[in-house]
């Protein structure tokens, strides 16, 4: 027979279950140690294993009343400790399994890339840019830089020449760097 603090432990068992705090609290400080050495050697996590050994001292506390009267507490303590680091261990692997298929999902997901969402603000600021041009300096703009088209060749479909052609798109090229100076660093990266 356990003799705790020089009282016999089913005695501080009957007097626990009739709600007596002082002997509940001698049968914490007395167990509370092992039980957490114990759980810490099943999940490796000394400060997981203290949370899990008091949330198990309060339950007790609250069901103190369904204890069955024995001579000996410890392997009811150790068997529902025991029970309860493995269902720490079994929600932790499912929170990692989780974790891990979302984090997949981030990087692999079109819509989870923040390139698309740097490139679409971008895309943005470079379309209401444009509408900044004057008309003509926007159509060459757009004619030689989206569509490909040489300055001569705009020049002779425009009937302006080649050097008005290469001013127009200097100019636009200027009011873009201005309109756009946020987003150099960006453009530079798409």
């Amino acid at each position: 027979m356990t003799v705790i603090n020089g009282i016999d432990e089913e005695t501080l068992i009957q007097r626990f279950i009739n709600g007596d705090q002082t002997a509940f609290e001698l049968l914490f400080r007395f167990y509370y140690p092992g039980l957490v050495i114990f759980v810490s050697q099943i999940i490796s996590d000394h400060d997981e294993a203290e949370e899990i050994v008091h949330d198990f001292f309060v339950n007790v506390w609250s069901a103190r009343k369904n204890i069955q009267r024995s001579s000996s507490l410890k392997s009811y303590f150790f068997v529902s400790v025991k029970n309860r680091a493995f269902n720490y261990l079994k929600k932790e692997q499912i929170k990692e399994k989780t974790l891990g298929k979302l984090k997949e999902l981030v990087e692999n997901d079109f819509l989870f890339q923040p390139d698309l969402f740097v490139e679409s603000e971008l895309q943005q600021q470079i379309v209401k840019a444009m509408e900044k041009l004057p008309a003509r300096t926007r159509e060459i703009f757009v004619m030689n830089r989206f569509n490909g088209i040489s300055n001569d060749e705009i020049a002779a479909q425009l009937e302006l020449s080649k050097r008005t052609v290469e001013t127009q798109i200097s100019n636009a090229l200027k009011i873009l760097r201005e309109e756009l100076k946020e987003y150099r660093f960006l453009m530079l990266l798409l």
